[in-house]
């Protein structure tokens, strides 16, 4: 199967996200702030998150021809790439969380939705995007229903329940920006007209999350759980208003990257080594104990984003892949090789058999 280009766009975005989780992790705190409300350490909650899914749904469509989809051999070959990449992720995610860190792992999810994300490999743009806004607008009101019929724990990593339904990650909702994401990578990525595109839908959808939300609590004269926008509220405006944000961040990456790729090189690095960089951050986190997540600083924040950034770098500029992404590509590759062996030329019965050759005299 041909190598997957790497778009410095979409790397990009993907370090960012990583460091935005990075930044939700140990960022210090601000919500007294009055702008933005609740602080710029807000921004960091739960949208950085929604981007890495959503770029997985991106990755999906990349890894099975991106604006030429693949079939055949070569789909077949896709869908057990992306299924072996999750069962890994499960693997690696179940390891993360039993470090025991007061931080929410997300790669359980992740796997899931990527291994859901085979489903639909096959589906025209117009139909991911009608999938993902009903699973937007109904996703929030199934979880609800369920959370108040069953026990759900978010601590125990391979409980189904927790996957579908826990309180940060739920696949329920969460699945939509699987499928935003696949829907975007059936588009031309370097493409100027699908920057804007993706500029002007991102700017709606912003629109419509944070602007409905508004909406709704002056029409209600209150705040319910199905219309907030709260991060990790998991509700139809919360899933636009990300949705929105994280289109408006790939577009101008997208955009950028075309133009100047070399002058986003340390982020599109760390994007590069997503994998690696957020299992090294909970690790060192794990080292250095608590403290630095529930009394962060502003010191040892910065320290964590500069040391992601030029150990990034610095592996992508000289050794390429990073160690995780390494193991999953190599892994993922040798189970989905699938190619026919050749097989000799087909016999005619019919036809006589040739005369045996006698071997010459010595």
């Amino acid at each position: 199967m041909p190598r997957v280009r790497r778009i410095v766009g979409v790397d990009t975005a993907r370090g960012l996200a990583v460091l935005g989780m990075v930044t939700a992790h140990v960022g210090p705190g601000d919500p007294w702030r009055t702008f933005p409300p609740g602080g710029w350490s807000q921004l960091a909650d739960g949208r950085p998150s929604a981007l890495f899914v959503l770029l997985a749904g991106v990755g999906l469509a990349l890894l099975s021809g991106g604006d030429r989809p693949v079939d055949g051999t070569r789909l077949v070959q896709a869908r057990l790439r992306i299924l072996v990449r999750a069962v890994l992720l499960v693997v690696l995610g179940t390891l993360l969380v039993l470090l025991g860190t007061p931080v929410v792992v997300i790669l359980v999810v992740y796997a899931g939705l990527f291994a859901a994300g085979v489903a639909v490999l096959r589906w025209p743009r117009w139909a991911l995007v009608v999938a993902a806004v009903v699973v937007a607008l109904l996703g929030p009101v199934l979880r609800r229903e369920l959370v108040a019929h069953v026990d759900v724990v978010d601590e125990r990593p391979l409980d189904l329940l927790a996957v579908l339904v826990g309180q940060y990650y739920p696949a329920v909702v969460w699945f939509a920006y699987v499928l935003v994401g696949l829907a975007v990578g059936r588009s031309d990525l370097r493409s100027g007209r699908t920057h804007a595109v993706l500029a002007a839908w991102g700017a709606g959808l912003v629109v419509v999350g944070h602007g409905g939300a508004w909406a709704a609590r002056l029409l209600l004269g209150r705040v319910d759980e199905l219309t907030t926008a709260e991060p990790h509220s998991s509700t139809f405006f919360e899933v636009a208003g990300n949705t929105g944000t994280c289109l408006l961040v790939l577009a101008v990456c997208l955009a950028v990257g075309v133009r100047w790729p070399r002058a986003l090189a340390p982020v599109s690095a760390t994007g590069a080594l997503a994998l690696t960089a957020y299992t090294g951050q909970l690790l060192v986190i794990a080292a250095l104990g608590d403290t630095v997540v529930w009394q962060p600083t502003t010191a040892g924040w910065v320290a964590f984003l500069l040391v992601t950034v030029a150990t990034c770098w610095l592996w992508h500029a000289t050794l390429g892949r990073g160690p995780l992404e390494g193991l999953l590509h190599v892994v993922s590759v040798r189970a989905a090789d699938v190619a026919p062996d050749t097989l000799p030329p087909r016999r005619d019965p019919a036809a006589p058999a040739a005369a045996p050759v006698e071997a010459p005299e010595t």
